[in-house]
């Protein structure tokens, strides 16, 4: 297969040779979610079921025997040869829309004939009824009628994180926030393809009133209903004057950022044939709003800041950055920071990149306590592809790309990189492998040195090679990765390299074959956190446990602007993986959430994320890192994105942008540098200043003199946003080396929205001087009669 100009562009995109130290975008793929396209539903006798949306009558009052007055209305459209439906039959279950509106719980049915399978009262104005196709036609044709279809049954399964975070038509958090409808999400990025299907606009509401924003490519209807705003910030960098060009994205970031976020039902969507099935964003019904801030430069601090303002002004309610800075700044002098303190004052909520710098500690970007900072994890799908080896031997692997030629009991000769090795490693780096080498042969490639994936297999195509085995080094661990690879090519853990590698060290004419299995659901060790994923301890502000929390961020599938496989298909789809993907996967569940709770602060929904987070995977053991090893809080914040819990977090931990002042102070900085965040004068002398931990944050991150037993003690305040009469009971596991104690151990409320306050006292244990740990890590969980769990992590420090 010859590479062309676009494929080399692409893969230059995705895999820089340096990163900069400059803004830089955290690279990765954004995760369309996927409902999977599936066959008509059927009942007997010739029946399907129809789902029928009509208008809403206005001025409909309830009726006084408290039945919700659309039932009846909706027995009108029904034909007078089916019986009416009896009101005392229970609550219906929800059932899937495909127009993403989502099925309620309105009154099942009775009688004798019970044709009327669901009624809709909030999330769309209609029902669902069994029909022969002749009593379909005939309820179409009735005035108020907008449509009447057929249902499809759908399993989320081609973008596959919908469905692994639990979201589904018709049921919990989609079905109550109606799959996003009314939230506007603003992605600052590389731009957008607005013609590409993911930003098609059926189903969706207009414009929310309060939207102000423009669209800057040319024509008339470029625009519409899903993609409502579009705008380019990019700079000159010789005349600092915005670029007079559309917010066209050349680099397929920035619309695989914005289709992961909200991105629209598409049909067929696939990338060489895998993970088939239909694609939709996180909250697949919110409105989309794209600024342009980076371009081949990458993102510079005035376009970022011009680009949140842009939002702001426009009116988004949720902002998605998958940008970063390379260098540890102080908030007052990060763009990212600053912007961001500012959108949380009009109640926008801000969701960031941890960053790709993974997996030591401390590499963290957008450390700012007002931002939800987001790692990145595997989903449970993959992209098989089996290395069988001569020794009888099968690795598991990974592709995107599977094509046939390797497929046969026929091996092929292996070798072991070329004949340049750098530190004892073989990277296939440019000029590395030779044709009296490779030629013919599989190519076993260690990860790492100047290029990406996907340039390593052009290399070896280069000098004759037929395929590629990418081996991970031990840092990059158990996680690997299904890229577009422009030849026969798998991807294998560290443990399975080294099985290869003793391999091709045990005789003299090593062969290899690659299987090519399709895509494979239901990995038992996902989600997993990710080598790459950006680690804490935040070194801007210690006391504050980063990254929040972590989400689908390896092998994403989303929309991408151009084909990868130089076809002329128009829908087309990419993989990729970052917390560049992860990021916008928690904006879509923030749209969600603003969606069913309106009423909610930026602070109240980052903390309903990070309390209601799990720290399990699906086969029941703690997430892993990319060792296979329990991943640590610095790690995984939090633990992983659990949105079916979110919508109901029993206790919030809430924040006014004003309550972040005095944290500020806390940090010794000055007044300027406050108001440079603040964009108001503050003089911290009149502001009684608290310690960094004292914020009133839904995790801990503390530090302590493993040599003194004086007490540490930290109050946080929650708000009660479950049942009215709940009682909550502490429960602690304590850090290794300390001891903690919560004051009081249970907390009662009354009635909605009351705040109480608690304490936790923090002490050194005798064992703690003795450790040879650098911090430990335990939580605090208050639990309450209605079942609900709220979950705080808690780091602790010995500082030495």
């Amino acid at each position: 297969m010859e590479i062309t100009k676009r494929q080399w562009r692409m893969v230059e995109f995705f895999y820089p040779i340096l990163l900069s130290s400059v803004l830089i975008l955290n690279y990765g793929t954004i995760m369309a979610t996927a409902a999977g396209e599936g066959k008509t539903s059927g009942g007997g006798g010739g029946k399907k079921t129809y789902i029928v949306y009509v208008k809403r009558p206005d001025n409909m009052q309830p009726l006084s025997s408290g039945r919700n007055p659309l039932d009846p209305y909706y027995q009108t459209f029904l034909p007078s040869t089916i019986s009416t439906m009896s009101t005392d039959g229970g609550e219906s279950s929800g059932g899937a829309v495909f127009h993403g509106f989502g099925s309620g719980g309105g009154v099942g049915s009775g009688g004798t004939d019970q044709r009327m399978v669901h009624t809709y009262h909030t999330v769309a104005t209609g029902f669902a009824a069994t029909l022969t196709e002749e009593e379909a036609k005939q309820v179409a044709s009735k005035d108020g009628v907008i449509s009447a279809a057929p249902e499809k049954v759908y399993s989320l399964h081609t973008t596959r994180s919908p469905d692994f975070l639990g979201l589904r038509q018709g049921l919990g958090l989609w079905d109550t926030a109606k799959l996003g409808a009314g939230i506007t999400i603003g992605v600052l990025d590389t731009g957008i393809k607005p013609d590409h299907p993911s930003f098609g606009d059926e189903g969706m509401l207009p414009p929310p009133l309060k939207w102000k924003g423009r669209c800057h490519f040319p024509g008339r209807h470029v625009c519409n209903k899903k993609l409502i705003g579009a705008m380019n910030l990019v700079s000159d960098d010789s005349t600092g004057k915005r670029l007079a060009v559309a917010p066209s994205d050349d680099e397929g970031h920035g619309t695989h950022t914005a289709s992961t976020a909200a991105g629209n039902f598409v049909k067929g969507a696939n990338v060489f044939g895998n993970a088939n099935g239909t694609a939709a964003g996180m909250a697949p019904r919110a409105h989309v709003a794209a600024y342009k801030v980076c371009g081949v430069e990458g993102c510079k601090e005035s376009d970022i800041l011009a680009g949140i303002e842009a939002a702001i002004n426009d009116g988004v309610d949720v902002l998605s950055m998958s940008i970063g800075g390379g260098d540890v700044e102080p908030f007052h002098a990060n763009a990212v920071a600053i912007g961001s303190f500012s959108a949380i004052r009009k109640g926008v909520f801000v969701s960031v990149s941890a960053g790709n710098s993974g997996p030591d500690h401390y590499t963290l970007s957008n450390e700012a306590p007002w931002l939800l900072t987001v790692g990145a994890s595997t989903i449970d799908r993959k992209f098989k592809a089996s290395v069988k080896i001569g020794n009888g031997e099968s690795l598991e692997g990974q592709s995107l790309n599977q094509p046939k030629s390797l497929n046969s009991a026929a091996m092929v000769p292996l070798v072991y990189g070329g004949s340049s090795k750098v530190n004892g490693s073989n990277f296939c780096d440019n000029n590395t492998l030779t044709s009296d080498v490779v030629s013919g042969k599989i190519v076993a490639c260690d990860r790492g040195g100047i290029l990406g994936r996907v340039m390593k297999g052009v290399e070896v195509k280069r000098a004759g090679g037929v395929g590629m085995i990418l081996m991970n080094r031990k840092q990059d661990g158990a996680v690997t990765s299904a890229d577009a690879h422009v030849l026969p090519a798998s991807h294998v853990s560290y443990a399975e390299g080294q099985k290869l590698m003793a391999y091709i060290k045990s005789t003299t004419s090593p062969t290899a074959s690659i299987l090519f299995e399709g895509t494979v659901i239901g990995d038992k060790n996902a989600p997993a956190v990710a080598a790459f994923s950006s680690r804490g301890p935040s070194k801007t502000s210690a006391g504050i446990l980063k990254p929040d929390i972590i989400g689908p961020g390896v092998d994403i599938l989303a929309a991408w602007p151009t084909s990868i496989d130089n076809s002329s298909a128009v829908v087309t789809f990419n993989t990729a993986s970052g917390t560049s993907m992860s990021c916008p996967h928690l904006s879509g569940v923030a749209a969600l959430l603003k969606s069913a709770h309106p009423e909610w602060s930026p602070a109240a929904v980052k903390s309903a994320m990070m309390t209601t987070a799990y720290g399990i995977n699906t086969g029941g053991k703690p997430i892993p890192d990319s060792t296979n090893a329990p991943a640590d809080v610095f790690a995984t914040g939090s633990g992983h994105i659990n949105p079916a819990l979110a919508q109901n977090p029993g206790l919030i931990y809430d924040l006014t942008p004003e309550d972040y002042i005095p944290y500020l102070c806390g940090l010794n900085y000055s007044d300027v540098q406050v108001s440079i965040i603040t964009d108001e004068f503050v003089k911290c002398k009149q502001i009684k200043p608290i310690l960094e931990a004292e914020l009133n944050y839904p995790s801990f991150a503390l530090t302590i003199d493993p040599k003194s037993s004086a007490p540490q003690t930290y109050t946080r305040t929650v708000t009660n946003v479950g049942e009215a009469n709940s009682v909550y009971t502490s429960v602690v596991f304590d850090p290794e080396g300390t001891k903690i104690t919560v004051t009081p151990n249970k907390l009662t409320f009354t009635q909605l929205n009351q705040k109480l306050k608690y304490t936790i006292t923090v002490t050194a244990t005798a064992n703690a001087a003795t450790s040879n740990k650098d911090f430990s890590q335990g939580y605090l969980r208050w639990v309450s009669d209605h079942k609900h769990v709220v979950r705080s992590p808690i780091s602790v420090t010995f500082s030495s």
